[in-house]
């Protein structure tokens, strides 16, 4: 059922707006306000209460709904998390007014509407036009494969969690709730962030990746951002200094060496189903 899961979630995402009308934060981040405003509550206890009980209450539905018709009814409850889980907004549109004035040749313009748009600062336009490639990495990771990697490894409930965790670190105001929330992800991003370097290899450069694989593979402290952004380029041959004007169409290249990427997980899913 997960890899059916899995092809209905891209159905949605592509012709349906449903993602929109499932993805409301509002009660959970009501929650995450109202902990911190009480001040009483250990971080680790605000964890319990944002993260370990919704995930909970979510296994022991499933746990009593797969049994029933064959699982028909656990289906739309799977397809609904998967799709709650994934990353909020849109990172390719995100970028439209970015790459129009970069199509300008106003560099100063596109520094304004980096951090404007995408909270991204830099003094010049080769810096942003790196930062700009690594946030479009980063966040094709965190918004998708990471979400569909936890799903088909671990179901919804491990889907669920990396995403409530995420909205933790990202909204959070309290210094001690942020960082446990940031560290529990880290552990979370460890594993999924590696697959995804090494299916970069597979439909990119592969001795380049290899090389900067060998280095990085065991690193616990290099964040998955990191990481994924430096592989990613990598494995597309971009250069360490560009002109912005042919980085515009790096931004569609790195788009096309995730989509291989999907491509690829999802006929390694498929194989799995299959075989087991």
């Amino acid at each position: 059922m997960s890899f059916l899961v899995l092809i209905l979630a891209l159905w949605v995402e592509k012709f349906s707006a449903l993602r929109h009308q499932v993805q409301r934060d509002g009660f959970f981040l009501g929650e995450l306000v109202r902990l911190e405003r009480s001040g009483r509550v250990h971080p680790w206890w605000s964890l319990a209460i944002l993260v370990l009980a919704p995930v909970a209450v979510l296994v022991l539905l499933l746990h009593v709904l797969d049994p029933v018709a064959y699982g028909l009814l656990a289906l739309p409850v799977h397809l609904l998390v998967l799709i709650y889980s994934l990353g909020r907004g849109d990172a390719k549109a995100a970028l439209g007014p970015l790459r129009d004035a970069w199509r300008r040749g106003d560099d100063q313009a596109a520094l304004h509407v980096a951090e404007r748009d995408l909270g991204l600062e830099a003094d010049e336009a080769q810096v942003l036009l790196v930062r700009v490639q690594g946030y479009l990495l980063w966040q094709a990771y965190q918004s998708f494969f990471a979400v569909i990697f936890w799903y088909f490894v671990l179901g919804p409930g491990a889907a669920l969690a990396y995403r409530l965790l995420a909205l933790t670190g990202d909204n959070s105001s309290q210094p001690a709730l942020k960082a446990r929330a940031e560290q529990l992800r880290h552990i979370m991003d460890w594993l999924p962030v590696r697959v995804l370097a090494l299916s970069f290899a597979l439909v990119g450069n592969f001795v380049a990746v290899t090389r900067v694989m060998l280095h990085e593979l065991l690193n616990w402290h290099i964040s998955a951002g990191h990481l994924v952004a430096r592989v990613g380029r990598v494995a597309d041959d971009i250069p360490e200094q560009e002109d912005s004007q042919p980085g515009v169409a790096r931004l569609d290249s790195l788009w096309e060496l995730l989509l291989r990427c999907a491509v690829l997980w999802y006929a390694g899913f498929a194989l799995w189903t299959v075989l087991v």
